[in-house]
């Protein structure tokens, strides 16, 4: 701007009608562009009012949707823990009882093995009365047979 220049000020427009009425405006023998209209101006904010409007609907929408499946997700979360839990607890038991079954068994694997080794002595013990008994018989069948 030069020095000397002037400033034109738009003065407010109290009709609108009268805002609108063309795309130049004449103030002391000069014409402004009609993007410093007025009405556009206020019409143009007026969209911007609804866009934001609507922009914060579409948030508040989203952030319940959010809420929602964040509610689910958790529930769904907590029910899965639960079902975990149960299976965790039948399954400990279950490990519990089969430990308890397999020592039962180890012990009368046990017990049969003591119970193998007098037997094993005392077959030892029929094997060596049998061949006495073997002999005896060969011995009374020779007295009383004789040749």
């Amino acid at each position: 701007m030069d020095a000397g220049a002037e400033i034109d000020v738009v003065q407010p427009v109290e009709n609108d009608a009268a805002a609108e009425t063309g795309p130049a405006q004449d103030h002391g023998g000069r014409s402004e562009p009609s993007s410093l209209n007025q009405g556009e101006i206020l019409r143009t904010l007026a969209t911007v009012e609804k866009d934001s409007q609507a922009i914060a609907e579409s948030f508040s929408s989203l952030f319940v949707s959010l809420r929602s499946t964040l509610f689910e997700a958790t529930g769904s979360s907590v029910d899965h823990m639960t079902c975990f839990g149960d299976a965790a607890g039948r399954l400990q038991e279950n490990a519990l009882d089969a430990a308890t079954k397999g020592n039962r068994y180890i012990n009368s694997c046990l017990r049969l093995n003591e119970e193998i080794k007098g037997v094993e002595n005392l077959a030892a013990r029929l094997k060596h009365l049998r061949k006495n008994v073997d002999v005896l018989d060969t011995a009374v069948n020779k007295l009383l047979r004789p040749p």
